[in-house]
């Protein structure tokens, strides 16, 4: 039986050669680049994966495939929720010290 962290550690590989491969099939892809349905964020084409009509960059890809493998997550769904959670406790942090910035 493997350890999380074997797990953790053999997830990374596989993801990273995915976007290797793609890049090797097909160079242009470096400088394709979308917006990930799960982080927001602007990021390569190369590596990305389209699970469950969702779009996600290849650090997301890393996310879903361990959180799989660790048995914690059953879906896409529950990362990107999981996500916008973060994304969400992260802007209204960010519009706290704003306001302070503003009112000093």
């Amino acid at each position: 039986m493997k350890t999380e962290q074997e797990i953790i550690e053999e997830m990374a590989q596989v993801v990273e050669q995915m976007k290797l491969d793609d890049l090797e099939d097909d160079p242009s892809l470096a400088e394709e680049m979308f917006d990930c349905d799960c982080c927001g964020e602007n990021k390569c084409l190369a590596g990305s994966i389209e699970y469950e009509g969702y779009r996600l960059c290849n650090d997301c890809v890393l996310l879903a495939e361990t959180g799989f493998a660790l048995g914690k997550i059953k879906s896409v769904t529950e990362l990107i929720e999981a996500i916008e959670d973060k994304h969400l406790e992260q802007l209204a942090q960010f519009i706290k010290e704003e306001e302070k910035r503003n009112n000093n």
